[in-house]
């Protein structure tokens, strides 16, 4: 039966305030939502990141249909279309839309993908404002002008004082915009010490069922089902923001840096962050609510400025700005590749089978939760991707597969700009480069590793090491000419020639043989 709005509802959209669902009329407008497997195997996909996705979905249109919502739900396995555009098409021919409406994608891929199809079919097609974001595409646009660089303090400055947050008298709270010394701790000899409840969710039927299909669809995808902890309604990442706020908020400033290898029974791989990406990102929390709540915390319940702001600088500073570049900077932001570098993905990035400490304890933590922290993405498997000179494209596809609040448009950006500088520092200073040295002072990842992060050239050097020392003779002059690395090159020039020799040629064997790491 022909309906007059055809709704689409993606799977990272699924608030009720979705704007694709003003004026939604129940008698002449259809909604439609999609399970489809070529989502999942675009990128090779983490089970748990499908998984929630789905569950999250199948929770959302049990809503939708208890609140009377005409709904077609196209659950996996169930039917024969391989895409979403495919299902799109099949259901427009079927229901002949005057106008098809939907929110703004989180992918530019399928932005795209919807253009061409409402061209074809010569459908009106109304793609709305996504206003979960407190920053317009338009208005992040006006804010970037012409630059051809962009800084997130900046932006993160006028978003505090146009939002009014952590602001007194037109003052930051504190005196200060940025209170980012503070919180770059390690833990120390001793670790972290009186750690909070690992987080635990109920597997409800929708769940349980979720995942049976998922292990049955996807059998050979990376990753476990076996500690699935994620929110998948609203009132579970509800439950997730006030368990934040009440018990890890204060703690969670001074160590957000820090990393420690996870001991069995030990809450050790979420330490006091947050685990509230994924609910954001699928929309089941709104960026203002947990934003009042930390702010809340910090004026109600005295804790700490330092965390409280720098938890905040995370949601309105960095999560607005970097959807901001996404859309400013596509397409092109996705064939990035700043440094030409053209190695392949090592293996182990898939298993964890590798006799780097650090880089087996992230990535045997990303395969059992789909998740690590931001420092574990940037400083551990993000730096070992650039300074071992893989390919953009493919550490890209990686990062998009494993973790469960991935969306393109904070994954691409976050791995391209901040992680491998594939976009030549478009909206960074410079390239983010450490030797194990880093590694070492921030974990006790290095404890019993074969590798050892003060050698160099020596074949039990670390090779985080060697290839920082190897990248940095590769690119010394831009590092020379640059302010915030010109130390980093004077250290280079300060070894000797032999010495240089030595790590040239041990860094060709690590580069030769990433594989077998």
């Amino acid at each position: 039966m022909p309906c007059r709005h055809l709704i689409l509802i993606l799977g990272d959209q699924l608030n009720h305030d979705n704007p694709a669902l003003d004026g939604f009329d129940a008698a002449q407008d259809h909604i439609l939502m999609v399970e489809a497997p070529a989502e999942a195997t675009l990128v090779w996909s983490h089970k748990a990141r499908i998984a929630l996705f789905l569950s999250a979905m199948r929770h959302f249109a049990v809503q939708l249909e208890a609140a009377g919502l005409p709904l077609t739900y196209l659950k996996l396995g169930a039917h024969a279309y391989p895409s979403l555009p495919a299902a799109w098409r099949a259901q427009m021919l079927q229901l002949q839309p005057q106008k098809l409406i939907v929110c703004e994608p989180g992918e530019y891929r399928l932005l795209q993908a919807l253009e061409q199809l409402a061209a074809e079919l010569h459908c009106a097609l109304a793609v709305r404002d996504d206003t979960h974001f407190m920053c317009s595409r338009a208005d992040f646009k006006r804010w970037a002008g012409s630059n051809k660089s962009l800084r997130m303090e900046f932006f993160y400055r006028w978003m505090r004082k146009r939002h009014d947050v952590l602001m007194e008298a037109g003052e930051p709270a504190g005196g200060a915009w940025n209170f980012d010394a503070d919180n770059r701790q390690s833990f120390g000899k001793r670790g972290p010490q009186q750690l909070p409840a690992a987080p635990v969710v109920a597997v409800d039927a929708i769940t349980h069922d979720v995942l049976a299909d998922v292990a049955f669809h996807f059998p050979d995808h990376p990753g476990s089902l076996a500690h699935f902890v994620w929110p998948v309604t609203r009132a579970q990442a509800l439950a997730f923001l006030d368990d934040f706020i009440q018990h890890k908020l204060g703690q969670f400033g001074p160590h957000q840096d820090a990393m420690w290898q996870s001991q069995p029974g030990q809450a050790t791989p979420f330490l006091w962050h947050s685990l509230l990406s994924s609910s954001l990102n699928l929309k089941l929390l709104d960026p203002r609510e947990v934003i009042a709540a930390a702010e809340h915390a910090y004026r109600q319940q005295r804790l700490p400025l330092a965390s409280v702001e720098g938890f905040i600088r995370q949601v309105l500073g960095w999560r607005e700005f970097i959807r901001g570049v996404y859309w400013l900077d596509m397409p092109g932001m996705a064939s990035a590749n700043h440094y030409q570098h053209q190695r392949a993905l090592p293996v182990w990035y898939w298993t964890g089978d590798t006799h780097m400490n650090c880089l087996r304890q992230t990535i045997g933590q990303t395969l059992q939760y789909g998740y690590a922290h931001h420092i574990q993405r940037l400083m551990v498997t993000g730096l070992f991707g650039l300074l071992a000179e893989i390919d953009p494209r493919q550490v890209e596809a990686w990062y998009l597969a494993v973790y469960v609040d991935a969306v393109e448009w904070v994954e691409l950006p976050n791995t391209a700009g901040m992680a491998l500088y594939a976009n030549g520092g478009r909206f960074t200073s410079k390239p983010y480069v450490a030797s194990g040295a880093y590694i070492k002072r921030m974990s006790n990842y290095c404890t019993g590793c074969r590798y050892k992060p003060e050698l160099r050239s020596e074949p039990e050097a670390c090779p985080f090491t060697t290839l920082y020392w190897h990248f940095l003779a590769k690119h010394h002059d831009t590092f020379a000419a640059n302010p915030r690395t010109a130390l980093m090159a004077k250290n280079f020039e300060r070894l000797g020639a032999d010495e240089r020799m030595r790590i040239a040629a041990h860094a060709e064997t690590l580069l030769n043989g990433l594989d077998a790491l």
